[in-house]
């Protein structure tokens, strides 16, 4: 790479972070809490100085002015009484001799006043006069075109006489830079040639310098304090903030589940009060956990156990079960019905034994797939066409849709199974005798398997709870095909356990939508589902036409 290539990419680099400051800045100002409280006490700061040197530099500025133009005012008064005095004592009369009267008093003038920036100008309105000197000027500025003597002070000088007037003007230099000035007007009487207007310029350029000064010094006064006050800020913020970075981090710890972390406590302030608050709730909340961990485990153990130990003694029930079942014809009717709902309560028992175990395996954390390449069109075909029988025997045509999912996935087919039968099971039993839809999708990262009825549906309060153990929508209706109200909940873990997830759409009298999405890859994280939660139909009471029924396996 060559020495210009590396200078471009070196300023490209630079510009780019350049470009990065403001998101860097913003994020520092939302996770830093010292930082926001320097910047705001900085800003306020320098406001309230900012104001104040405004204040101060006006104040000052106003009294060196007043001050300057009172000593203008009574140094061109005593100049012009001078100049006046001179030429009052004159008894010049030709023009040589009021020229040297004239000169005199401009000598007394410049002498008197300090200044040379002098200009005369015969008034109008007198009778012209041959001994009358001509107008001069000794600067640029007060020449009668000039810009430093106004029409409306030589009017005001013209009509009164005995009165001086002023203004402020900008007069030059001697390097021709402009400095802040003030001219004097007044007049004067010359013998044997009339009234004579006289102009005096001031330069204030000392007065501009000692204002300067005044406020490059409140400047540099102003950064120092303002450096001073972010500096006290950040040690006092720093001793309040730490302590609180100290809580947050603890208490993310804690959150994490590190309940052994607690806040270091050091003296008597309000900080160490909150420090032993803090441990004594985490104390609390630690005890608090162990009980329930361990009621937990002394529950998950109980329903485990029990489980184990009676799968001996209903073994012996359901064959004598059996035995009596298989002689019912031999039997009293009475006799005869006592055998067949004894065999289908031992049957129900055993369901639902077997699903407390599988609770309690999951509870365990003791649940192990056994995955392997599986075509879940072909497995959902099998599902539904297991449970034909028994949804036409509760007037329900089963439907399939199969857009998608045609390729294998690595999931374990009888825990998948399992839950295809809780699913349309679930549909059966709450669709009041309408079609059920199954439907199979899949894109890259996920394959999606929909089952929809158009029944009774549920509230929004009960869809809340319809992943719960033992929870019913309607404790009042009765089962018609079985159950234990553990199969929603298996079906949700047997989904999760493949790092998949089942979603819910139900609504009152437009039936009920359960979406179960599985991860096309193992461990994979699952991007959009290609079948949408609220299905399209969603409100219809009957599904659309173009749904074909599944008639084989």
């Amino acid at each position: 790479m060559s020495a210009r290539t590396e200078r471009v990419a070196s300023f490209a680099g630079e510009a780019t972070q350049w470009r990065l400051w403001p998101t860097q800045i913003a994020r520092l100002w939302r996770r830093s809490l010292q930082f926001r409280t320097i910047v705001i006490t900085l800003g306020l700061t320098s406001i309230a100085i900012l104001l104040t040197g405004v204040y101060l530099s006006t104040s000052v500025s106003n009294n060196l002015f007043e001050a300057r133009l009172a000593q203008v005012l009574a140094d061109s008064t005593r100049a012009t009484d001078s100049a006046q005095l001179i030429l009052n004592s004159s008894d010049a009369s030709d023009t040589s001799s009021v020229r040297a009267a004239l000169t005199e008093a401009r000598s007394t003038i410049t002498s008197a006043s300090s200044s040379k920036a002098i200009a005369m100008y015969r008034a109008p309105g007198q009778a012209s006069s041959s001994a009358a000197p001509p107008d001069f000027s000794t600067s640029p500025e007060l020449k009668a075109d000039g810009n430093a003597i106004s029409d409306e002070l030589r009017s005001k000088v013209q009509q009164t006489p005995s009165a001086q007037y002023w203004q402020s003007v900008s007069l030059s230099d001697s390097f021709g830079r402009s400095q802040p000035g003030i001219v004097v007007g007044s007049q004067l009487v010359l013998p044997a040639a009339g009234r004579y207007e006289v102009y005096i310029g001031y330069s204030l350029a000392d007065v501009q310098q000692t204002l300067s000064f005044v406020q490059q010094t409140a400047a540099i006064a102003a950064l120092a304090l303002l450096l001073l006050v972010g500096a006290v800020t950040w040690v006092v913020v720093r001793f309040v903030v730490t302590p609180i970075r100290v809580a947050a981090e603890t208490s993310q710890k804690l959150a994490a589940g590190d309940l052994e972390v607690r806040i270091p406590e050091k003296g008597d302030d309000v900080i160490a009060t909150l420090a032993r608050s803090f441990n004594g709730m985490a104390d609390s909340l630690q005890s608090q956990i162990r009980e329930l961990a361990d009621l937990s485990e002394v529950q998950q153990r109980f329903v485990s156990d029990v489980s184990h130990e009676l799968r001996t003694p209903l073994t012996t029930i359901r064959l004598a079960g059996d035995v009596l079942y298989d002689q019912r014809d031999s039997f009293t009717p009475s006799v005869e019905r006592t055998a067949e709902l004894l065999h289908t309560q031992v049957e129900r028992f055993e369901v639902l034994l077997a699903d407390l175990l599988e609770i309690s395996r999951y509870d365990a954390g003791s649940v192990e797939l056994s995955s392997e390449p599986t075509n879940l069109v072909h497995l959902t075909s099998d599902a539904v066409e297991s449970m034909r029988s028994l949804a036409e025997g509760n007037g329900c045509a089963l439907l399939l849709e199969t857009p998608g999912g045609h390729l294998d996935s690595e999931v374990d087919p009888r825990r998948i199974r399992r839950i295809l039968r809780n699913l349309v099971g679930n549909a059966i039993e709450h669709g009041e005798h309408k079609p059920i839809v199954v439907s199979v999708d899949s894109n890259s990262s996920v394959v999606a398997i929909g089952v929809r009825d158009y029944g009774i549906g549920m509230s929004a309060e009960a869809a809340a709870h319809v992943f719960d153990r033992f929870w019913r929508a309607d404790p009042s209706r009765q089962r018609t095909i079985g159950g234990t109200g553990l199969g929603l909940a298996i079906a949700l873990e047997d989904a999760k356990a493949h790092g998949g997830d089942i979603r819910m759409w139900s609504q009152e009298g437009a039936g009920t939508n359960f979406l179960l999405m599985l991860p096309r890859i193992p461990e994979a994280p699952m991007g959009r589902s290609p079948l949408p939660v609220v299905p399209d139909d969603a409100g219809a009471t009957e599904p659309a036409p173009v749904v074909r029924e599944v008639t084989d396996a």
